[in-house]
């Protein structure tokens, strides 16, 4: 199959979805796919250069600072050049992810006339402002349901937003990982003194950061050896280096953009992994690749991060604000080696449903089936007869027969 998976954002800034995006497209075309990432391109920033194998670039992404405090990207693109490469590449599928996002994904659908697909990702907090929020982007949303053929979500509370607007089904498929990428050390030892907690995402508002912060203070005054290293940029880079200067913080680092190598090396030199992330996580990727290196983990309470720790695994889930208990839990899953052994032994067992492989046979289960369908439907149109053509007094009459019948 000729496959485009739709990105909205800048792929070379680091998310979640990106990861997704990029592994399930080296997946389908090890199966033989001709699958290419469609995307806007890059906005310049401090990070390298994206792979640009495989790639369409359409249109550019900005910056948007949404309502919720958190950044987004919208992105636009010129008409004539979508037409172009549509008609060029004749696609059999279009994948669209968080097919929602201004404006890409809309310029696209309106013009595609193969298999549309839509994955949503994105789940928003029930808050006033959310609420608001979702108010206000719903008829745009409504304005592009029209346009998709099948819809799946990663997660149930994903799909929730998705259901209201539309009847069709919506399969739910998690998000996964290579595991053998995120392989764990051949030896982690939990005997030594040097404790260290490690963070990596965006550095926002939503991220919760400054919570950790204010709990690695307290978790200072009883264990003042442990370290803690955040990596990330983001707007909130240097407000949160002021609010660990004020709080007279030990033994902590901001390392900036890290590359995927160097995230692996500290995933596997650390003792513990944090993220205190408030709202806005649809899953929890980055929890994965955590589980994956057998790095124990504590993460907050949010919908997206419930859905992944499970069982067993949601002792790790905390009130970011919570800052006593916060600490507290920071403290116990870093130091106490019986309960990390049962974590990591609960965390083993849970990995091997979110391998790439497994995710990808899904995704290829949707397009072959909406693919089928999509061509028994061109077939059954090309067979119709050809329309009546009625005078302008035989339609008059059916127009008003039809007016009295309703």
């Amino acid at each position: 199959m000729k496959i485009g998976i739709v990105y909205p954002y800048d792929m070379s800034r680091g998310s979640g979805v990106g990861e997704i995006v990029y592994a399930s497209q080296a997946e389908l075309r090890r199966r033989g796919h001709d699958a290419v990432i469609i995307t806007p391109r890059p906005l310049s920033y401090d990070g390298p250069d994206p792979d640009r194998d495989h790639m369409i670039f359409i249109g550019a992404s900005t910056d948007f600072n949404s309502p919720l405090n958190t950044m987004v990207q919208v992105s636009a693109s010129v008409n004539a050049t979508i037409e172009e490469v549509l008609a060029r590449e004749k696609f059999d599928i279009l994948h669209f992810h968080e097919p929602w996002i201004p404006f890409l994904s809309r310029q696209i659908l309106s013009r595609s006339k193969c298999v549309n697909v839509a994955t949503f990702h994105a789940t928003l907090p029930n808050t006033p402002m959310s609420r608001t929020v979702i108010k206000a982007v719903t008829p745009y949303t409504k304005s592009i349901i029209k346009y998709i053929d099948e819809f799946t979500a990663v997660t149930e509370s994903a799909a929730e937003y998705v259901c209201t607007m539309t009847d069709a089904p919506v399969a739910i498929i998690p998000p996964g990982i290579d595991l053998k990428k995120y392989q764990p050390p051949t030896r982690r030892s939990d005997g030594k003194e040097q404790k260290t907690i490690f963070y990596v995402g965006r550095l926002e508002n939503r991220k919760g950061v400054k919570y950790l912060l204010e709990a690695f203070k307290v978790l200072q005054t009883k264990k003042p050896e442990v370290s803690l290293v955040i990596a990330g940029v983001g707007p909130d880079r240097d407000k949160l280096e002021a609010q660990a200067e004020q709080l007279e913080l030990q033994n902590v680092s901001f390392v900036g953009y890290i590359s995927d190598e160097q995230k692996i090396k500290y995933l596997h030199e650390s003792d513990l992994f944090c993220a205190p992330a408030l709202y806005g996580e649809s899953f929890g990727v980055v929890l994965l690749e955590a589980m994956a290196t057998g790095l124990v983990t504590v993460a907050g309470n949010n919908v997206g991060y419930a859905s992944v720790l499970k069982g067993l695994g949601a002792i790790s889930l905390v009130s970011p604000k919570d800052t006593e208990e916060f600490a507290r839990r920071l403290d116990l899953l870093l130091h106490e080696s019986s309960l990390r052994r049962l974590w990591r032994n609960w965390a083993k067992d849970e990995l091997p449903q979110y391998d790439y492989a497994r995710i990808v046979d899904q995704y290829e289960e949707v397009y072959e089936q909406a693919y089928g369908r999509h061509a028994a439907r061109k077939k059954r149109l090309l067979r119709l007869p050809g329309r009546r053509k009625f005078g302008k007094k035989k339609t008059q009459k059916i127009k008003k027969k039809s007016r009295i019948a309703a």
